[in-house]
């Protein structure tokens, strides 16, 4: 099944208990904007601008119910053929248990492999759920150079953080984000295609 669902296709739409999951369009951002922001002030989740959500809106997926009212969202951040980012889970309290969760985990990580992405990465405060779609924890938050640089150094949890990093898929061993000089030698650089002819 995949992940987009076109709007001519509306009788198709995957639907959790009444709930549809589809691709987020532009006239989501507000609910996104609002429901992710709803849970920052605590640091479950990092606050995001207007803007930033306008920019990202195409990296979520919603789900809303059958008479098109907004329950919640998910995005996929992708770093690179090495690296997908499951970010920003959230659902509305009357909406929690109902599986709409799990549904757009479901399409997020069907679009990771639309993509042909190995791994996908994650930080929860909340492991036991993600168990179920075969995460796992990773004890050394350094082998995600990629999401530490992103997003770690501007969190108000820096260096109190009680989040846990999780993966599901190899470790990538490649980085495209961070300094110039990776310190962890594991780790290679990422090649990419050369597509053109050489002068």
């Amino acid at each position: 099944m995949s992940s987009v669902i076109s709007e001519s296709t509306v009788s198709t739409r995957p639907r959790v208990n009444g709930a549809q999951v589809r691709k987020a369009r532009l006239q989501d951002a507000n609910n996104i904007f609002d429901i992710v922001n709803s849970l920052s002030g605590d640091g479950t989740l990092l606050r995001r601008s207007y803007a930033e959500v306008c920019e990202n809106v195409r990296d979520f997926t919603v789900a809303e119910s059958e008479s098109g009212v907004f329950l919640g969202c998910g995005a996929l951040h992708l770093y690179g053929p090495h690296l997908a980012e499951v970010r920003s889970i959230v659902v509305k309290p009357e909406a929690k248990g109902q599986g709409a969760g799990g549904r757009i985990l479901r399409a997020l990580l069907e679009e990771a492999d639309d993509h042909g992405v190995p791994s996908v990465c994650l930080f929860t405060r909340i492991p036991d759920f993600f168990f179920h779609f075969g995460f796992r924890i990773t004890m050394d938050r350094a082998a995600l150079p990629d999401k530490i640089y992103k997003d770690c150094q501007n969190c108000p949890r820096l260096h109190a953080c009680d989040e846990v990093a999780m993966v599901r898929g190899p470790i990538p061993r490649v980085a495209v984000l961070g300094p110039s000089r990776v310190q962890d030698s594991d780790l290679v650089p990422i090649q990419i295609p050369f597509s053109g002819e050489r002068h």
